[in-house]
């Protein structure tokens, strides 16, 4: 049984998980970069799964509405 840093060293080497793990940079973790740097989303201010769950159900809501507005016809 191989570690998961030695499974993911393993992936990184074939050319079919450098294409799997290429695709992270186009699907969802930009938004993560964005939401922190644009939106200045750094720390949850609440405690508590369930309140922690509620901000960010908030902060997705923000995103998803700015995302909206610039997406729709003019």
């Amino acid at each position: 049984e191989a570690t998961p840093v030695e499974r993911m060293a393993h992936r990184l080497k074939t050319r079919a998980g450098r294409a799997a793990y290429a695709l992270r940079k186009q699907t969802v973790e930009p938004v993560f970069g964005i939401i922190k740097s644009v939106m200045g989303f750094r720390q949850f201010l609440t405690r508590g799964l369930q309140n922690v769950q509620g901000e960010w159900t908030l902060v997705c809501l923000a995103w998803n509405l700015k995302r909206m507005a610039v997406l729709r016809p003019a």
